[in-house]
């Protein structure tokens, strides 16, 4: 009688798990790919280079919230690059010499601008906030966080 009872309890099982891997299987094909690695950013194409390009090791910056950068992400789609039409896609800095004084948008859109002042602007202000709590006398349990760098070497290393 036992063996008649779980029988059937193992094919609604067999059913139940099965139905979950496929759906799974599914979700996977659409899941987002974060990049763990160094992702190399440099120049747009067709934009002469003047520095080597910058190694920018993405799993180390997961302590933000992913918005920080990706400003324009909703957090449900792919993450589109920062140079996509319509973001940081300006391949040369606007002046005055060409339109008048430019606009904080106008200003933003050259896409070296954009990365300069987003990861050199966060790495000061990492570097700030580490010099007040070293001033402040706390005891501290460990290290402060790197702040990353701020100069041009320490972003772009010298081309060998």
């Amino acid at each position: 009688m036992q063996k008649v009872g779980i029988l059937p309890v193992c094919f609604v099982m067999a059913i139940i798990f099965g139905s979950a891997l496929v759906v799974s299987g599914e979700e996977d094909v659409e899941d987002m790919v974060v990049p763990m690695g160094i992702i190399v950013l440099g120049a747009p194409e067709g934009v002469e280079q003047k520095r080597a390009p910058v190694d920018f090791p993405h799993s180390r910056h997961f302590g933000f919230e992913c918005q920080t950068c990706h400003h324009t992400w909703e957090g449900t789609t792919q993450i589109k690059g920062c140079m996509t039409a319509g973001c940081h896609d300006v391949t040369e800095a606007a002046t005055k010499a060409q339109q008048g004084t430019p606009t904080r948008a106008e200003e933003i859109r050259y896409f070296k601008k954009a990365y300069h002042e987003s990861c050199i602007g966060c790495h000061k202000v990492m570097k700030l906030k580490n010099r007040k709590i070293e001033m402040s006398g706390k005891k501290l349990d460990g290290p402060l966080p790197n702040p990353g760098p701020i100069s041009c070497a320490g972003c772009h290393p010298k081309e060998e």
